[in-house]
């Protein structure tokens, strides 16, 4: 008898040990506990094992992170070579190991411009808020610490700390747990489907981008230290900016001197078919945070990469940086993260997703899906892709937010084998750079069932959507 077959018993343990102590991220714990959480077993390519046997194609890599698919024995080896060598050692105390140098050195080269300095640190949410320590820092030791205000995005996702909420824009998290971190300032997000009112994709990226003017001159430009966005919003349900819209951006943040950041914790790593999505837009941030495809997720760590103009200076004039963390640098995390470069490269997945499988789920999913009744509009580049699920798409008229359409959604996707997520009323995917043109199709087929059995529940409900 095989270990799945014996998993039944063992899962209702497991079950009731996660209800009695155990505290999920983003999640609604009492509901969570009288449903009982899906125990997740085994993983290999793009599919995963639940302890009921059930086999399930994951649309989103882990949680956007698994790059390079699940199973990838190099990984596993080469944290166990370096846990055997040097498990652990700092960086403080005027100290380095081989491996945090070796991935600093190897970031530079990837990273786009002149981002040459590295920052380590354990997740996308500690990269953000080194991010904002150092810009003001930054500010300070060139003479102006009034520049404090840093700009962001609503419905931005850049982490729960409390800097990353703060500096992010989504309205349920500012609500609980505040106050929050003072000189955060939020613009509109340039999601034309669901905001242009009747403006061309062009014309909106002009207006969404004069919004950053706008706040810049009522908040004071000498105020502002910078500005911080994806290069195409994940968490916010893949909203990917109009033509024209990075480039007006950049124009503005110059004219003002105001530093840009870009947070690649998302797309980095080849998921819009470049190493950075910065490289995807023309973007030449000062700033990025990286994180998720760093690892492919086998471990915990994030960077931030520092462009000259900012790095020399605190290097200069900015004597110590109060700021670290005890893992910074981990050296089993930053073995497995060169390790996952390598694979990226020599493999040339990225070049894969530019080339084939990238155009390949773009098209599929307009031509297959574009014209459901439920699909109001597909957008994406690479392997990262969002949908508005609207109840008559030829308004654009989406649901009402009260009825978590996406919720329902995603539940019919767990109940068949694929795992998309719904952000609002927006379903996404961000499958791992190594599916095939295959599993593509395997994934759009079960999508599609999906949306129908959506429509049908609604129907159920007494919700009609427009044909």
């Amino acid at each position: 008898m095989n270990a799945i077959n014996k998993e039944p018993v063992r899962s209702e343990v497991i079950r009731s040990m996660d209800a009695e102590h155990h505290l999920h991220p983003f999640t609604d714990t009492k509901a969570l506990n009288n449903k009982g959480a899906r125990i997740i077993e085994r993983a290999e390519g793009v599919y995963l094992w639940d302890s009921e046997g059930n086999r399930i194609i994951d649309g989103m890599a882990g949680l956007w992170c698994v790059n390079i698919g699940y199973g990838r024995k190099e990984l596993a080896d080469v944290a166990q070579e370096q846990m055997n060598q040097l498990p652990y050692y700092n960086t403080f105390f005027q100290t380095t190991t081989s491996p945090a140098t070796q991935l600093a050195k190897e970031l530079a080269v990837v990273t786009p411009g002149d981002l040459n300095h590295i920052f380590f640190a354990n997740s996308g949410s500690e990269a953000i808020d080194t991010i904002i320590r150092m810009v003001r820092r930054y500010w300070e030791v060139e003479g102006k610490p009034w520049r404090k205000i840093m700009i962001s995005r609503n419905n931005a996702y850049h982490g729960s700390t409390i800097g990353g909420t703060s500096l992010g824009g989504m309205s349920a998290m500012h609500n609980q747990g505040g106050p929050m971190v003072p000189g955060m300032e939020h613009i509109r997000q340039p999601y034309w489907y669901g905001e242009a009112a009747g403006q061309s994709p062009e014309e909106f990226a002009q207006t969404c981008a004069q919004a950053l003017e706008e706040k810049i001159l009522q908040v004071g430009p000498d105020n502002v230290a910078a500005f911080v966005g994806e290069p195409i919003q994940g968490a916010g349900g893949v909203i990917t900016p109009p033509p024209g819209y990075w480039a007006a951006i950049q124009k503005i943040c110059r004219r003002y001197d105001i530093l840009l950041v870009a947070d690649e914790v998302i797309c980095g790593f080849g998921r819009t078919g470049s190493w950075f999505g910065s490289q995807t837009f023309d973007i030449k941030p000062d700033l990025i945070s990286m994180a998720k495809g760093l690892s492919s997720g086998y471990q915990p760590i994030s960077a931030v990469a520092v462009g000259d103009r900012v790095a020399n200076a605190l290097i200069a004039k900015g004597g110590e940086f109060f700021h670290g963390f005890t893992y910074s640098g981990h050296p089993v995390a930053a073995a497995v993260a060169l390790e996952n470069l390598r694979i990226l490269r020599e493999e040339r997945i990225i070049e894969q997703v530019r080339d084939e499988t990238g155009p390949y789920l773009q098209q599929q999913l307009r031509e297959r899906l574009g014209s459901h009744p439920l699909v109001g509009h597909i957008e994406g580049v690479g392997l990262i892709a969002g949908m508005a699920l609207a109840q008559d798409k030829s308004t654009h008229k989406l649901f009402d937010s009260n009825l978590d359409v996406g919720t329902i959604c995603r539940n019919h996707c767990f109940a068949n084998g694929l795992i998309m997520r719904a952000c609002g009323n927006r379903m996404v995917l961000s499958p791992p750079l190594v599916i095939s043109k295959a599993e593509i199709d395997e994934l759009i087929d079960k999508a599609q069932l999906c949306l129908d059995l959506t429509v049908k529940s609604l129907a159920d409900m007494g919700i009609k959507v427009a044909q």
